[in-house]
């Protein structure tokens, strides 16, 4: 019997592994289970990153934790320019930072490879400049709604803009929201985006939602336990959360809602601190709550989380790199991403 020693196989190119047409056979003693699926999503996430934020300046720090343990935020590299109240979200490989403040408005999106560090690189452009808006995605599309282009009542937006997040470009139409908003957040299944709370003329606790892989205006999924904006959220593909915010005071409460579902939010909890303007993210087991503008009145460094599928108040998990609010975070292997 011949013996194939094999240390690299390649097509002709050099390019590419080889393509096997065919029956192939193998006789073993023991099994072999080939791998399956995009190798993008196998091994080596479990990473969540927030970035920029505001101190007492504005800010282009980026930090990472991993999600499945405790511990403080690491640095991880610096975004494009310092900015605050702009969006994030992520695909299994890419964490995307669109928008915000700094200290004029921002149409600019730009990128990281989540299991990398460095910094981050420019994707393209909003349809406009705004801040304050709300974001979510799954796999391929990332969703940005809201927002405003002024400190005008009259200048909050309702429109909803998508990219793809394998590509590089500037975002397309997909809808609307059904009031204009901002000050909002968000979360996702695979399937749905949901958006909830937020201000326009008055601080709201409307939840409504999309179908991600569609085009189309919102509808409405039901209502937060109680009227907030400057919300954290974050979720598994079956639950999302939303935490904090201000009503005016801030607040420590998290509500919960079943994204297949629709109906009101439930109470799952409290924070380890009132506080609005925080980063949030998760696993599809853990949520992460970080920074934010706590009481008395000070920005906060304080990272927690809490565990999805229950209900229980947050439990310390660490601190970020430094204190900071208006921050915003998105992970690897959020509920979007099944």
């Amino acid at each position: 019997m011949s013996e194939i020693k094999v240390n690299n196989i390649q097509s002709l190119s050099g390019t590419n592994g080889p393509v096997i047409s065919g029956t192939v056979e193998m006789n073993s003693a023991g099994a072999m289970s080939l791998p399956r699926g995009d190798t993008a999503y196998r091994g080596g996430r479990g990473r969540g990153i927030q970035g920029g934020g505001y101190v007492s300046s504005f800010q282009n720090t980026i930090d990472y934790v991993t999600i499945s343990t405790l511990g403080d935020a690491l640095d991880f590299g610096d975004l494009v320019a310092t900015v605050a109240s702009h969006n994030s979200l992520s695909s299994a490989t890419r964490g995307f930072f669109a928008g915000g403040y700094n200290p004029t408005y921002s149409a600019t999106i730009s990128y990281v490879t989540i299991s990398a560090t460095g910094n981050s690189f420019d994707y393209g452009d909003l349809q406009a400049a705004y801040i304050a808006s709300v974001s979510c995605s799954n796999t391929t599309r990332g969703l940005v709604a809201g927002g405003r282009t002024s400190p005008a009542a009259a200048d909050y937006r309702n429109q909803i803009e998508y990219f793809n997040l394998s590509n590089s470009g500037n975002s397309s139409s997909f809808g609307e929201l059904t009031t204009k908003l901002g000050l909002s957040s968000g979360c996702s299944s695979p399937t749905r985006g949901v958006f909830g709370s937020g201000y326009h003329t008055s601080i709201v606790n409307t939840i409504q939602y999309v179908t991600i892989s569609t085009l189309g205006d919102t509808q409405d999924f039901g209502d937060l336990t109680q009227a907030t904006n400057n919300t954290g959220s974050c979720s598994s593909s079956v639950r999302g959360l939303f935490a904090g915010g201000d009503s005016p005071a801030r607040l420590n409460l998290i509500n919960y809602i079943t994204i297949a579902s629709l109906g009101d939010a439930i109470d799952f909890g409290d924070l380890s601190l009132p506080r609005w303007g925080l980063a949030s993210y998760s696993s599809q087991t853990r949520g992460i709550f970080a920074g934010g503008y706590g009481d008395p009145g000070a920005n906060t460094d304080t990272i927690d989380y809490v565990t999805i599928s229950t209900t229980g108040n947050a439990t310390d998990f660490g601190n970020l790199t430094q204190a900071r609010r208006v921050l915003k975070g998105c992970s690897d292997s959020h509920g979007g991403l099944g």
